[in-house]
């Protein structure tokens, strides 16, 4: 690397361990102010910090992966987080959840369920949910930064000892962000680390700008054209993925025969079940549920959650498709003559592409950029899961009186095991890829069904809670376990043909699971105590089955009014569906040249946003906190 490039790394980091060093005196006052900011800080802070947490290097190395491979249909693999959540955060789940006015996500638990035998054992079932899945998500962090650092920087960081070898290059690497960036996240608390993901978005920013223009600039239709087909630029699909490559380029479509999505309608359908559930189900126990805790108000959660969805994909797609233009121009032929090709591979096309092609400067700047990717991503959960911890198992059931000096210095405390929890994890993952379906399939196949109904059924108690969520992680885990052993197992055995099924497929069945510990739970159990049930309903105002507890309370106060918002939400949800794509799509067809698509996707959201101001935007402000 030019000593420019160096330069600007070096400045960026400093300048971001300095900022959240600086301003973590704000967050000494107590948990609150540690976890949550203190609920003071501007929401459109909280959704730049929200989406600039989202913006991270694993995710942005697998879709450029993705995109290369399957082309523009691969927008579709966004629904495996789901990114759907985000809409139905955005249409009604951010105010729900804001009228609780706790500072975490199991503590939010109690407000449903009770304090009970109960509720505590939902408490803590979802707390452990909470650590397990950060920890999931700091282990594909890890794998993420040090595939990536390795081939960019040029030093040699292997630690041997003798013959032996202690240490790689690309953890070593991994070790030494995490360090820097766990340092100022423990230090400064939600303060630090939406102050640091605001200046890291804006720097995020101006890398996709650049590398878009660069791309744009320098590679003509005529050359992009040459590698791909039209097919590759269609977004419509069939039951089965059609043939994506010319046949020069079969080493791609052999790719795509073996990855296990040839049946796309079959993926598709399995993505929208899946999505739609877990997004009705909420936001999981991290960082996006924070920010929303962290807001002033219940109308300032719901313009943080509607600004985070604006500010996300339109950057993020121009900076994925930019690489992934110069990707299929300069990489595509040399890629195609490795007959060995995998998915794995794929997932270093971006640090490839920036080692080689980007010019002395810009490199710099999206390497800073993607390390901003990295930290900030990585702060956010370092920031959510250890909340967990403190507040909702050691405070609770441990020292429920001490001081706020105490209790952050146990949080710190708890932020570095997390950390090292994760990155223990993250030696035993074989890909960032491995770690993505894991997490977005298995590990929410066990949260869905829990959560899901806790929102939309009276009956449900916190025995129902309890069972779903512990079922499905018992499964999940096993899963997990069972897809890092596959190597070892003995070819044609059961076990061994259950291993190479694709997580997403296997979501049916950790989700039938679930709902079957959710129902046993419940009728096996008293229901929920009616006064929690009536506490909880008159504030939340959730739609759904509460028959029973809507009659007690309109008996008590006639002027009661239930939520009769299900088929608005429903609407503006498949509203914001297309919004939210041609957010995704714009940028794609835009860099690629395809400029009627482009036009089409611009059109699609001027209009979903023009309808959505009166259909959602409108609705929001009238909201009485």
């Amino acid at each position: 690397m030019d000593i420019i490039d160096v330069s600007i790394i070096v400045a960026y980091i400093l300048l971001s361990v300095s900022i959240g060093i600086w301003i973590s005196r704000k967050a000494k006052k107590g948990l609150d102010d540690y976890f949550l900011g203190g609920k003071t800080i501007k929401w459109y802070f909280l959704g730049l910090s929200n989406g600039s947490g989202m913006f991270d290097v694993s995710g942005t190395s697998w879709m450029i992966g993705v995109l290369f491979l399957y082309g523009v249909k691969s927008f579709m693999f966004m629904w495996l987080w789901p990114i759907w959540n985000q809409i139905f955060v955005m249409m009604f789940l951010a105010v729900w959840i804001r009228r609780s006015k706790v500072m975490t996500g199991s503590e939010w638990i109690l407000t449903r369920f009770g304090s009970d035998r109960a509720g505590k054992a939902s408490h803590i079932i979802v707390a452990i949910f909470a650590i397990i899945s950060t920890i999931g998500f700091i282990a594909y962090f890890f794998e993420g930064i040090g595939k990536f650092v390795t081939i960019i920087l040029p030093w040699d960081l292997t630690l041997h000892y003798g013959d032996l070898i202690l240490l790689t290059s690309e953890r070593s690497y991994a070790l030494i962000i995490i360090f820097l960036t766990t340092i100022y996240t423990v230090k400064g608390g939600m303060f630090s680390v939406v102050a640091t993901e605001v200046v890291q978005y804006l720097i995020m920013i101006v890398a996709g700008v650049l590398i878009a223009g660069y791309a744009f600039i320098n590679y003509t239709d005529i050359q992009i054209n040459s590698v791909i087909t039209e097919e590759w630029k269609n977004v419509f699909f069939g039951w089965q993925f059609e043939t994506q490559w010319s046949d020069k380029f079969q080493t791609f479509n052999n790719l795509i025969d073996s990855e296990g999505y040839k049946m796309f309608g079959a993926f598709i359908g399995m993505t929208l079940f899946k999505g739609f559930f877990a997004s009705v189900a909420g936001p999981t126990p991290s960082y996006d549920l924070q920010r929303v805790l962290s807001t002033k108000s219940v109308k300032e959660a719901a313009y943080m959650s509607g600004f985070t969805n604006l500010i996300l994909f339109i950057p993020r797609y121009l900076l994925i498709t930019g690489i992934v233009v110069i990707a299929l121009v300069n990489l595509a032929p040399e890629l195609n003559a490795n007959t060995g090709l995998t998915g794995a591979d794929l997932e270093l096309l971006m640090p490839k592409v920036v080692n080689l092609y980007i010019p002395v400067g810009i490199k710099g700047i999206l390497l800073a950029g993607l390390l901003a990717a990295f930290m900030s991503g990585f702060s956010a959960f370092v920031n959510a899961g250890p909340a967990y911890i403190v507040n909702d198992i050691y405070k609770k059931y441990f020292k429920p009186v001490a001081t706020n000096e105490h209790y952050i210095k146990v949080s710190q405390i708890s932020s570095f095991l997390v950390v090292g929890l994760g990155v223990f994890m993250g030696f035993f993952a074989d890909s960032i890829n491995s770690l993505t379906l894991w997490i977005t399939s298995a590990l929410y196949g066990g949260y869905v069904a829990a959560n899901f109904l806790k929102w939309i059924w009276w009956r449900f108690n916190g025995w129902g809670y309890f069972w779903g969520m512990f079922a499905g992680l018992i499964v999940a885990s096993l899963q997990f376990a069972l897809g890092q052993a596959k190597g070892s197992l003995t070819e044609g055995s059961f076990l061994y043909e259950l291993a190479q099924v694709q997580a997403i497929y296997l979501f049916p069945l950790i989700f039938g699971f679930s709902i079957l510990g959710c129902i046993l739970g419940t009728f096996l159990s008293k229901p929920t105590d009616m006064e929690v049930l009536k506490s909880f309903y008159s504030n939340v105002r959730p739609w759904g089955f509460w028959g029973p507890v809507y009659k007690l309370l309109k008996a008590e106060d006639f002027m009661f009014e239930k939520n009769n918002d299900f088929w608005r939400d429903m609407m503006n949800c498949a509203i914001q569906f297309r919004w939210q794509s041609s957010m995704i799509l714009l940028p794609i067809f835009f860099i690629i040249r395809d400029y009627p698509k482009a036009i089409t996707a611009l059109i699609v959201f001027l209009v979903t946003t023009t309808i959505l101001k009166f259909t959602w935007l409108d609705k929001v402000r009238r909201i009485e906190d």
